[in-house]
């Protein structure tokens, strides 16, 4: 069994392999066939469809001429990318996964135990309100930004304190207020898609964003 902290790994999200997870210690191929080095048993998925290769610069993803494509963050990907920490990768509409740089990057599990009509399942990365599950998952950015919250529910969260958990610290300096807002725009959005008749994401003028999540 690989040490999953010494590895890149992959954790499957909504689809038949959801909450299993993969140490990316060398070349996989993902598709339908049963040689894959990861099987994913839906028609949906071409035979080879994908492959996840670790190089020096990070983990290169690229699709193998797939029929129904390979998307990282909700975009389809027409030459290899390298996977940042977060990304959301996807397999024709039939599975998706969340790339992390390590196992020491996940948050804890533990923290799971909070509880609202809004709650992070950290082990597969679901969120769900009012006992809905969010569909199509949140972009890499919006689960940071709500994760950011969720951990200090309740307590405002300070603007540039946002911006280094969304972006991080090498990016936070070039990231304006304006692109937080619309950040914070479109993940309200979703989660009214839940639950229009509440605000989850207030904004406190002078100070910053909490996260209202009421007890049931």
């Amino acid at each position: 069994m690989a040490n999953f902290e010494d590895f890149p790994i992959l954790v499957a999200q909504e689809g038949p392999l959801n909450g299993e997870r993969w140490a990316l210690e060398q070349t996989i191929v993902l598709g339908r066939d049963a040689t894959c080095d990861l099987t994913v048993p839906d028609r949906k998925v071409s035979r080879y469809h994908a492959r996840l290769t670790p190089t020096s610069d990070g983990v290169l993803l690229e699709d193998m001429g797939s029929k129904n494509g390979t998307f990282r963050n909700g975009d389809s990907i027409t030459s290899p990318v390298l996977l940042e920490d977060g990304d959301l990768v996807q397999i024709a509409v039939s599975q998706s996964f969340m790339f992390f740089v390590s196992d020491a990057t996940m948050p804890l599990t533990k923290k799971n135990t909070r509880m609202g009509r809004l709650i992070i399942d950290l082990s597969s990365r679901r969120v769900l309100v009012n006992q809905q599950q969010v569909s199509p998952p949140l972009s890499a950015q919006q689960f940071r930004l709500l994760w950011r919250l969720y951990e200090q529910q309740g307590d405002v969260v300070s603007r540039p304190n946002l911006i280094v958990a969304v972006w991080g610290e090498d990016e936070a300096r070039g990231v304006s207020d304006q692109a937080l807002d619309a950040l914070v725009r479109r993940l309200r959005d979703k989660l009214a898609n839940y639950d229009s008749g509440h605000q989850y994401i207030a904004t406190v003028r002078g100070h910053g964003i909490r996260l209202d999540n009421p007890i049931e």
